[in-house]
């Protein structure tokens, strides 16, 4: 099963960067706050490479510290081009988290099993 992460960033400004496994590299999205009940600003990223999975500290080249937020396997739901769908397990998250770009700009929406 494929595992995902997710980063608290502090560079340049706090922020949170989700990781989805796929293949040899992380699928990356910056989150401008944790994922919750309230859909929250998305911002696609560069592919990562999969060591960050695991990873929490200092990153090259004075972009700052990244420490994990939640971290887990997931399933994925839908794999589209402007929409993607998983179904989290983590320490933290338990549910679906969404992310689709409308007129270019993403949005994530999260919704746990209890319902929110």
């Amino acid at each position: 099963m494929p595992r995902y992460a997710i980063l608290e960033h502090d560079h340049p400004t706090r922020h949170w960067d989700l990781l989805l496994e796929s293949g040899d590299v992380l699928l990356t999205w910056r989150l401008s706050a944790p994922p919750g009940c309230d859909a929250v600003d998305a911002e696609k990223a560069p592919d990562h490479r999969p060591l960050y999975l695991d990873y929490e500290g200092a990153i090259g080249g004075g972009r700052g510290r990244v420490t994990r937020w939640d971290g887990g396997t997931f399933e994925w739901e839908r794999k589209e081009s402007e929409r993607v769908w998983v179904r989290v397990a983590g320490a933290r998250l338990r549910g679906v988290l969404r992310l689709e770009c409308v007129d270019g700009a993403w949005r994530g929406h999260f919704t746990t099993d209890a319902g929110c």
